[in-house]
């Protein structure tokens, strides 16, 4: 996530950064570097991103290692291997049904129980206090949706076996990041940067809550156009999400999965986010 100009105190929030696992980078280049490369272009514009400030950037693990991936909107980071695996699942849709919420073609597979690492250890990546009562806000926000997805909290330092870990970034910045379900299970690493410890613990649920949303496969609600950020017009093309029964036409300002949030948030799920994972899980 990232600060925006939109109102007094609008911030672009990482939409989600959204982390996919992909194939092998060979089928980019020959580099062991990543490279955002006029093919790459080619296939993150097939699904609809916005790739007008598309760069390769690091995600940072809980233990301080990294990997490169590729960041597109601000928010949303996936590797090689998942791009391809996003592409494999791609199909064309309706291009009458934009402005409404979205999915990706990747989802958690139901019925499931999803442990999530509260992470607690040192090296900075620990989770603050305000954080850590932000993120059980967080999960009860999902447990109390008529879903078949159940999610089990543990703070704790061994984040290797949970199924989603949430911790902290000491970048000193607003927002945060995650990335898409790969393989029938959510995205793993939440990452929500340490500046957000600068606001109260509503807008910290907020953008937990959010980066989860990613983790179970939503796009931004408003991916079309980032109106939350103070932009307007087409920033993808209209067929590039799925488009979720039951949700309305047009934009709506009360969901959690805007593309930008403010610091004055309440942490909870609009109507239509409610009624779009119901309708999902």
């Amino acid at each position: 996530m990232q600060f925006s100009n939109f109102l007094t105190s609008a911030m672009a929030m990482a939409f989600f950064m959204v982390l996919i696992s992909s194939c092998s980078k060979d089928q980019f280049e020959q580099s062991d570097s990543l490279q955002v490369t006029e093919e790459v272009k080619d296939k993150v514009e097939g699904l609809f991103f916005n790739i007008d400030d598309m760069v390769v950037d690091e995600i940072t693990y809980p233990d301080g290692t990294t990997d490169e991936v590729f960041k597109v909107e601000n928010d949303i980071v996936f590797t090689p291997e998942q791009l391809e695996e996003m592409i494999k699942n791609f199909v064309p849709f309706d291009q009458e049904l934009n402005e409404r919420q979205y999915r990706t073609n990747n989802l958690v597979s139901n019925n499931q129980t999803i442990t999530v690492c509260g992470y607690t250890g040192g090296g900075g990546y620990g989770l603050s206090n305000k954080m850590r009562t932000a993120l059980s806000w967080a999960v009860n926000n999902y447990n109390a949706l008529n879903t078949g997805l159940n999610f089990s909290l543990t703070y704790t330092t061994n984040y290797q076996p949970y199924e989603m870990v949430v911790y902290r970034i000491p970048n000193g910045q607003a927002g945060g990041v995650a990335g898409f379900p790969s393989g029938g299970n959510p995205y793993k690493w939440i990452q929500i940067f340490s500046g957000m410890d600068n606001y109260d613990t509503n807008t910290v649920e907020h953008v937990i809550t959010h980066e989860m949303g990613h983790a179970v496969g939503l796009r931004h609600t408003d991916w079309f156009s980032r109106q939350s950020c103070g932009q307007s017009g087409e920033s993808a093309g209209p067929d590039g999400a799925v488009h979720i029964p039951g949700t309305p036409t047009g934009y709506d300002s009360n969901s959690v999965m805007l593309a930008c949030f403010s610091s004055n948030e309440d942490g909870e799920f609009g109507f239509y986010d409610r009624v779009a994972l119901e309708f999902l899980y």
